[in-house]
């Protein structure tokens, strides 16, 4: 009994954990860069083409 009660919490904790990770790559705001969340973003097309008008 006890050793299924431990194998429920594991399996429930993993779940856990691979929705967390997939809400946070599907409900991330799309602001280019990379995914790792350091914040290198790339600049949006507005931006750049504002730069090369001047």
């Amino acid at each position: 009994m006890i050793q299924q009660l431990i194998v429920i919490v594991l399996f429930l904790a993993a779940l856990g954990y691979l929705a967390q990770r997939a809400w946070k790559t599907y409900a991330r705001k799309d602001t280019g860069g990379c995914a790792k969340g350091c914040g290198c973003e790339v600049e949006s097309s507005a931006t750049s083409a504002a730069g090369t008008a001047r």
